[in-house]
């Protein structure tokens, strides 16, 4: 981290900055990419905790210009981290206070039945997003996943091996709240090998209901044909 204290009408004021992406959150990052109109006050706030109303009190302007340069620093190391291919072996994770260390499989596959199929819905969901937006023609080299859907399976992948519990939608969907806590260094090559790595997860499936009922009107029709041929004289 760089610390450094600046002056304010009230005093001074302590900031802290990541100094690499280790320290950098998938939560901070998450609000990188959706803060409009992004300035550098408000990167400042985001990495740093500080309210932004706090940072406009400086009384030197200047004495921040420290911090945009390490923020130019980081977006390139960020720009290079969406290409790294590095899946960590082990991630730990506070949950209540209880440290655990989850070990990554190398397959990354996802065993419950319920996990996969919100994985496969939420990676459907982001691809078709992209197209909508971008065009289907070469959309699998220039699709990037936004950082909340990365999150979002996550919290199905790690939910059950973190905690130990059965697995349940609503409190894996509930798990991003610790998700956001890992480093980004940790989250993005591993959501990253999911969106890539995983094609069949990006097609939906047609639930069994939905394949009876099809199978059914064909039988009919099959039915319907015949029975007509047999009136044919």
């Amino acid at each position: 981290m760089i610390e450094k204290s600046v002056q304010t009408p009230k005093g001074k004021l302590s900031i802290r900055m990541p100094e690499n992406l280790d320290e950098i959150t998938l939560e901070q990052m998450i609000a990188l990419q959706a803060a409009e109109n992004l300035g550098d006050v408000e990167a400042i706030s985001i990495l740093s905790g500080v309210p932004a109303d706090e940072l406009k009190q400086v009384t030197n302007a200047t004495e921040l210009s420290i911090f945009n340069e390490q923020i130019l620093k980081l977006a390139f190391a960020i720009k290079n981290l969406y290409n790294s291919d590095n899946i960590p072996q082990k991630v730990t994770f506070n949950i209540n206070g209880n440290i655990k260390q989850v070990k990554v499989s190398n397959n990354l596959a996802i065993e419950p039945a319920g996990a996969y199929w919100a994985a496969r819905d939420i990676i459907a969901d982001e691809i078709a997003a992209h197209v909508k937006a971008f065009g289907e023609a070469d959309w699998q080299a220039n699709f990037s996943p936004a950082l909340q859907a990365c999150g979002k399976l996550l919290a199905q992948y790690f939910y059950c091996r973190a905690t130990g519990k059965p697995y349940n939608e609503y409190e894996a969907a509930a798990f991003i709240d610790v998700i956001n806590t890992m480093k980004v260094t940790e989250a993005l090559p591993i959501a990253k090998h999911f969106f890539t790595c995983y094609p069949d997860l990006s097609r939906k499936k047609i639930g069994f209901w939905q394949q009876f009922r099809h199978l059914w009107r064909n039988v009919r029709e099959y039915r319907r044909l015949k029975s007509l041929s047999t009136l044919t004289p």
